[in-house]
C-alpha cells in the first residue's frame, strides 16, 4: 500500500494532497445547478486551480511529488511546464504528452456526439437523463478502458459478457450525468504539452502499460518523446492476466519499485 504506515507515501511522512479536479468529483460542476451554462473548462483551467490550492489555499511554496494517473498523468505535464521549479519529482501513469488525436481522439468526440445528439438531452437542459446517450458512452468507455487479457479470462463465455456487459450498464446509468460526462471528455480538447517537454526540470518517472486501449504501445509515441525530457525515464509495464488495460494504474503493485526509485534519485538530487 502506499497511503499507509510504513508505505512509500506514509500520512505521516508526507502531506498528501488528493483534489477533486473541476467537473469532478466533488468539486464544481453542470449538473451542480448550472447544466450546459457552465463554463467550459479545460486542462489548462484544472491545473491553474490545483496550482492555486497548493499556493494560495494551503500556502504551499513546493511539492516533494506531483503524480496523476489518466488525466492526472497528462496534468502531471503541465505541471512540469508551467511550473518547473515547484516540484522534486513527476510521476505520470497513462498517458501521452501530445494533442489528443487518432483513436484517442475518435472514442472522445463519439461519446461527445452521442450526447450532443440525441434530443432528450435538449441542449443540455434535460430533467431526466437522456438514456440512449449515455447507454452509447457507457458502451464506449467499458471498451476504452478495458483489458484484452484480462477480460477473457473473466468473460471465457458469451453469456459471461453479456451479463458483465448489462452489470456495467445498469451501474452506469444510475450514476453517469450527461452534461458532466460531456464536459469531462471534452476538457481534453486543447491538451498539448509536447512543444515545451524540454523545459520540466524535476525528475521524471513516466509509466504505461502495454495493454492501454487509450495510449497503445504500438505506437511508439512514448519512447520518442521521452528523448524530449532532460530527466526522464519512461517505462512500459508489459501485459498479462494482471494488469487492467488502462487502469493499470490504479495497481500500485506494478509501479511502487519505479516510485521508490525516483523518490530516492530525487531526494539525491535536492541535496
Amino acid at each position: 500500500m502506499l497511503f499507509a504506515p510504513g508505505g512509500l507515501l506514509d500520512p505521516a511522512r508526507y502531506f498528501i494532497i488528493l483534489p477533486d479536479d473541476i467537473g469532478h468529483g466533488k468539486s464544481s460542476k453542470p449538473s451542480d445547478g448550472l447544466h450546459a451554462r457552465f463554463p467550459h473548462y479545460d486542462y489548462d483551467d484544472m491545473v491553474a486551480a490545483e496550482y492555486r490550492l497548493v499556493s494560495e489555499a494551503l500556502k504551499l511554496d513546493h511539492l516533494r511529488l506531483v503524480m496523476g494517473t489518466s488525466m492526472g498523468c497528462m496534468h502531471s505535464f503541465l505541471w512540469g511546464e508551467a511550473h518547473p521549479d515547484f516540484m522534486d519529482a513527476l510521476m505520470p501513469l497513462a498517458c501521452l504528452p501530445m494533442q489528443i488525436a487518432g483513436r484517442n481522439r475518435l472514442w472522445r468526440a463519439m461519446i461527445a456526439d452521442a450526447i450532443t445528439s440525441d434530443p432528450a438531452w435538449k441542449d443540455g437542459d434535460y430533467k431526466d437523463e437522456p438514456l440512449a446517450a449515455l447507454r452509447t458512452a457507457s458502451d464506449i468507455l467499458t471498451i476504452a478502458g478495458g483489458a484484452p487479457i484480462v477480460m477473457q479470462k473473466t468473460m471465457p463465455t458469451r453469456d459471461d459478457a453479456d451479463r458483465a456487459l448489462q452489470t456495467r450498464l445498469k451501474k452506469d446509468l444510475a450514476t453517469l450525468d450527461a452534461n458532466d460526462l460531456l464536459y469531462q471528455v471534452s476538457s481534453s480538447r486543447n491538451y498539448d504539452p509536447s512543444a515545451k517537454l524540454g523545459t520540466i526540470k524535476a525528475p521524471v518517472m513516466w509509466v504505461n502499460s502495454a495493454d492501454d486501449f487509450i495510449n497503445p504501445p504500438e505506437l511508439g509515441i512514448a519512447e520518442r518523446m521521452v528523448k524530449t525530457i532532460p530527466k526522464a525515464r519512461f517505462v512500459l509495464i508489459p501485459a498479462s492476466e494482471n494488469t487492467r488495460g488502462h487502469g493499470t494504474h490504479t495497481a500500485a503493485a506494478f509501479w511502487k519499485d519505479d516510485l521508490a526509485a525516483l523518490l530516492e534519485e530525487s531526494a539525491r538530487a535536492g541535496k
